[in-house]
């Protein structure tokens, strides 16, 4: 090949570049290149991502704003003489653009606190993976995401496949008990139930067709308020049998369900919510507990929204926003309350969640305990704990989904392993961003050690 520039090494080390050419080897010259350094390291490896040796974006923030963050080489016509050399300009045909530069909303200090917590949290429960998103109640701005398995960016080598899933975005779970609220939403909105509706979920059980609907424990008469704060199967099941599938398709449409969050980030999942026209009756029971519809985490913790803004669902963003975001109407804000408050029963003793109550601050939120789909059937033993909660409650200002995937060191209850985890985040990140108690600090409501209480869905 009659070339008369090739590459033998690229981004080498300044120590080795100067011992090659101390051997003066003719026609061996160097070329100085800039190199990306990313000092959060793994801490924010999913967020930003990396570029390849020519800086063109592969993961993350880096792919997804290439071209603004890249900006436009310019164009010139120039005349050259017969070997190659420029001896004049003749004309600028257009001019270079420089990349822009782009402000995250993370908050370093709480993305280190989410990672350092998540970490702990699989390490602990030895977890296959987990994610963590923490987002603005009133903006929807990201503040904190992050996975496990995690990877550094600056040693390329530590990166496979499985590390660089930026999971919280691209990959869907069936959500469990997280979805129950939505549920419960539209059926006040319409008028079918009220906090204080009594239905009975005894033994237990509930036939639906030829399938059976499970609580854990047989939990007798319950209203609406318990069915959420003790998470019951059966209670949400006959709520949603009180709708028709349209409206409940919508409520989880309008929440943001099934689409994409627009978030900027390459390779977002939409998540799948089936047409209410193919739905059968138990279908319609399952999918008011989470089975039968999926999710990414961002997707999740976004639908929130609606309970922190008044029943408004915000735009998410992962970059700073300096102006006021507006919502689409999904409840009304008196429907959006009175969630709130059985949201907030929900972390206290006789809840599944008592171990989410954080000192000085009254807090809110719902677990989820689902079994893993492998190959189409539900794994008998493979669990998705989530939890999805906000904080203060009198005035959110920060909601915090947790997903661990498969714990394995026996806890697997969403109250039991993932609420702990946004008890630590949560805590850190309201004193963090200076946001004032709502609670006096011995609000924190003990518990003796009773059975767990539990939830599956």
């Amino acid at each position: 090949e009659n070339r008369r520039f090739v590459y033998l090494k690229r981004h080498i080390v300044p120590d080795t570049a100067e011992k090659i050419m101390k051997l003066k080897i003719r026609g061996i010259h160097l070329l100085y290149e800039s190199k990306r350094y990313y000092p959060e390291s793994e801490f924010a490896a999913h967020v930003l991502g990396f570029t390849d040796i020519n800086d063109e974006g592969q993961e993350g923030v880096e792919r997804g704003w290439q071209d603004l963050l890249a900006g436009e080489l310019g164009r010139r016509r120039v005349l050259k003489d017969n070997k190659g050399q420029i001896i004049e300009d003749v004309e600028n045909i257009r001019p270079p653009k420089p990349g822009q530069d782009l402000v995250l909303s993370i908050d370093r200090r709480v993305q280190y606190r989410a990672h350092a917590e998540l970490k702990n949290a699989v390490l602990e429960n030895r977890a296959k993976a987990g994610s963590i998103v923490v987002l603005d109640a009133q903006t929807g701005e990201i503040l904190a995401l992050t996975n496990l398995p995690a990877y550094n960016p600056n040693r390329r080598s530590s990166i496979t496949n499985e590390r660089l899933r930026n999971r919280a975005l691209i990959d869907t779970f069936e959500p469990g008990s997280t979805l129950k609220p939505f549920t419960v939403a539209i059926a006040m909105e319409v008028g079918k139930v009220n906090s204080n509706t009594v239905f009975q979920t005894a033994p237990g059980m509930w036939q639906v067709g030829r399938k059976t609907i499970r609580d854990v424990s047989n939990k007798g008469d319950l209203t609406v308020a318990q069915i959420i704060q003790q998470s019951s199967n059966v209670g949400t099941a006959k709520i949603a049998l009180s709708l028709e599938p349209q409206t409940m398709w919508e409520m989880f449409n309008r929440s943001g369900f099934g689409a994409l969050t627009n978030s900027g980030f390459p390779g977002e999942a939409s998540g799948i919510l089936r047409p209410y026209n193919k739905w059968r009756p138990i279908e319609q029971a399952t999918m008011s507990y989470g089975h039968g519809i999926s999710t990414s985490l961002l997707q999740l913790a976004r639908a929130y929204t609606i309970f922190t803004s008044g029943g408004e669902l915000k735009p998410v963003s992962l970059l700073k926003q300096n102006m006021p975001v507006m919502g689409q109407r999904v409840i009304s804000r008196d429907t959006a309350m009175a969630m709130n408050e059985m949201l907030e029963m929900a972390t206290k003793p006789g809840g599944t969640a008592p171990l989410a109550q954080i000192s000085g601050y009254r807090v809110a939120g719902k677990t989820g305990t689902a079994h893993k789909l492998v190959d189409g059937n539900y794994a008998n033993k493979r669990y998705i704990s989530t939890f999805v909660g906000f904080a203060p409650v009198s005035n959110p200002r920060l909601i915090i989904a947790v997903m661990i995937d498969e714990p394995s060191a026996g806890k697997y209850f969403g109250g039991a392993v993932a609420a702990p985890v946004f008890n630590k985040v949560m805590s850190s990140a309201l004193r963090i961003l200076n946001i004032p108690p709502d609670a006096p600090a011995n609000n924190v409501i003990t518990f003796t050690a009773t059975p767990e209480i539990g939830d599956e869905g």
